[in-house]
């Protein structure tokens, strides 16, 4: 007979959105992405967008708030999901709120990427979010477990969360995977700590990759 304990450092939740939530989205930034007096974001952000846009959105335009409140929700689910993970008392008997604090989108083309960075928030507890709204053919009919040998292309345009340093070793030395990587799909909700490393892969070809993140910050109470 054998105890298991396991040592691990982060994990994620996803969740699946609405098509109407994403239509009403993507009728927002189809219309916000002509307009002359739109934010971009270029400016505070490590994304290496040099094709595409980062545009700065409000969480109360009425064609993003069902958005906001799902992932505030989603935000609470996160927090609730460690403190069930945790000791008991980990939060000395404290409740928390979730408070909206940066939505942005952020409008990719070929050759466009981010490189490892991770989000900061206002408060030291933060939740950070990301989804995407449109996906151009050619990442998203990449077939599941393609090796990258041979210059296979198998992860352009994919999303990578980055705990700990890892190599293709690990499994030769039992080690835990220490790297999520996530295909993008319309609809796909990813939700982590803001303190995550992460990092998107450039890609080729025609079409948009559309993605809208937010950051939250959550207060104990």
């Amino acid at each position: 007979m054998s105890t298991t304990h396991l040592i691990s450092s982060v994990f994620l939740l996803e969740f699946d959105i609405p098509v109407d939530i994403i239509d009403s989205l993507n009728e927002h930034l189809d219309e916000l992405i002509d307009k002359e007096d739109r934010q971009s974001q270029a400016g505070r952000l490590v994304g290496q967008i040099k094709k595409g846009q980062q545009l700065a959105l409000d969480f109360e335009h009425p064609k993003c708030i069902e958005y906001s409140k799902l992932v505030c929700v989603a935000a609470g689910e996160y927090i609730n999901k460690y403190e069930q993970l945790m000791s008991p008392g980990v939060f000395d008997g404290k409740t928390f709120q979730v408070e909206p604090d940066e939505l942005w989108s952020v409008h990719s083309y070929a050759g466009d990427y981010n490189p490892l960075h991770d989000h900061g928030t206002k408060t030291m507890m933060g939740v950070s979010t990301t989804t995407w709204t449109k996906v151009p053919p050619q990442i998203t009919d990449r077939k599941p477990g393609q090796k990258l040998f041979n210059a296979s292309g198998a992860l352009d345009g994919h999303l990578s969360f980055v705990a700990n340093a890892g190599s293709l070793r690990d499994p030769d030395i039992l080690r835990l995977p220490q790297l999520l990587t996530v295909k993008p799909e319309v609809g796909k909700l990813y939700v982590f700590p803001s303190w995550l490393a992460h990092m998107v892969y450039p890609f080729e070809g025609d079409g948009e990759r559309r993605t809208v993140a937010s950051n939250l910050n959550v207060h104990l109470l």
